[in-house]
């Protein structure tokens, strides 16, 4: 099997599933909240894995939530900041159109308890000019909200100048990293950011693991009240999956620049013989910067559905959009913000590298594009017909 689909769940990293297995087994089922000896140590190993994602991101511990998902930690950070903030002069959202499903149903909810949430439309490269966002960043508003990397594109949106611009102002900034740990450098020093959100899977670690970080200062309302992680979640934390997380986080990091270096060469070779090779074939976000390991290509005049269909049964998995998305008929809203029309976004699949891909991986792909193109194509044109 080729797994070319790495930003929709990245493989478990083998050091990161060996802790996971000595920590199943080894007895630590101490509930952290606990006063007794098995409690202690419960918490001790809490309170390091917290310190160890803080360390990589450059905060305080203490500014750690642990929490269940990505999505999850998204939700309590719009939801939670906004409603914490019940300012009736300070009810403007900002934020993209581009952004993760789970942000978007958010801000959607959001609306129907008083917030005026502006969607800020991306060029046609896939990026939000700053510009346009400090525009919009009015005395009326309270939070922005603007992903790092889009999970469909691979395409970066200028965060730190947008970071920079709301701590002048007063403004919280929350940005979405789901996609950035393991691609590119992550640090709060970097993008100075009130709330970011991070999930275990996306670079090694086990799904069903998160984190949000919520700077000193900033107040977040509980979702789940509850006297764990500082009152912003309650319900007992999953001591395992938090070393899990700051393992494979650590990990990640650590290799950053060497698997970003060789990922996107493969990559952009990848780019170029499928753009070399097949005819009417785009690539949705290029010339905006992309995180190294993403292609999202237009497959002009096919069915990407059709063609998805054909990859897995030669063992090759890739993506027709967000992993959250999938199975349904409507086409993606990013590459549709982007200008793409609903039957380009159909005809367009996404390719995720990782640490695992091989150049012999890349030649198959591109072999079995140029089989199944033509295919695809033809079976469009029949339907049309």
């Amino acid at each position: 099997m080729i797994y070319w689909d790495y930003n929709a769940a990245a493989p478990l990293r083998p050091e990161v599933a060996r802790a996971l297995a000595r920590a199943f087994t080894d007895g630590g089922f101490g509930n952290p909240s606990s006063v007794h000896q098995a409690g202690r140590e419960a918490r001790g190993r809490l309170d390091s894995a917290r310190a160890r994602v803080a360390r990589v991101l450059g905060c305080e511990p203490k500014e750690v939530c642990f929490t269940g998902s990505g999505s999850e930690a998204d939700a309590l950070a719009l939801k939670g900041a906004f409603l914490a903030r019940p300012d009736p002069n300070r009810r403007r959202i900002v934020t993209s159109m581009v952004e993760h499903p789970t942000v978007l149903a958010t801000l959607t909810q959001l609306e129907k308890q008083g917030a005026e949430v502006v969607r800020l439309k991306p060029g046609a490269d896939g990026r939000v000019r700053a510009e346009a966002v400090l525009d919009a960043l009015t005395p009326a508003t309270a939070l922005c909200s603007l992903m790092w990397a889009n999970n469909e594109t691979g395409v970066v949106q200028p965060v730190a100048e947008v970071a920079r611009a709301c701590r002048q102002r007063g403004i919280l900034f929350h940005t979405d990293a789901v996609q950035v740990a393991g691609k590119l450098p992550l640090s709060l020093r970097e993008v100075d950011a009130d709330l970011l959100a991070l999930s275990a899977h996306k670079f090694g670690g086990p799904a069903g693991a998160g984190a949000l970080v919520v700077r000193k200062g900033v107040d977040v309302q509980a979702l789940t009240p509850g006297h764990q992680e500082a009152g912003l979640r309650g319900g007992t934390q999953n001591v395992p999956y938090a070393e899990a997380l700051a393992l494979a986080l650590e990990l990640a990091q650590a290799d950053q620049e060497a698997t970003a270096a060789r990922v996107g060469a493969l990559r952009d070779a990848f780019e170029r013989e499928v753009l070399a090779s097949i005819p009417d074939v785009t690539v949705n976000g290029a010339g905006a910067p992309r995180v190294p390991n993403t292609s999202n290509l237009h497959v002009h005049g096919a069915d990407g559905e059709a063609l998805l269909i054909a990859l897995d049964l030669e063992g090759i998995c890739v993506s027709s959009g967000a992993a959250c998305a999938s199975g349904t008929l409507t086409p993606s809203h990013v590459l549709t913000a982007m200008g793409l029309t609903p039957a380009q976004a159909h005809g367009s699949l996404r390719f995720s590298l990782g640490p695992g891909t091989t150049e012999d991986e890349v030649e198959r792909v591109v072999a079995a594009l140029r089989t199944h193109v033509p295919r695809a194509r033809a079976l469009a044109a029949q339907d049309l017909a």
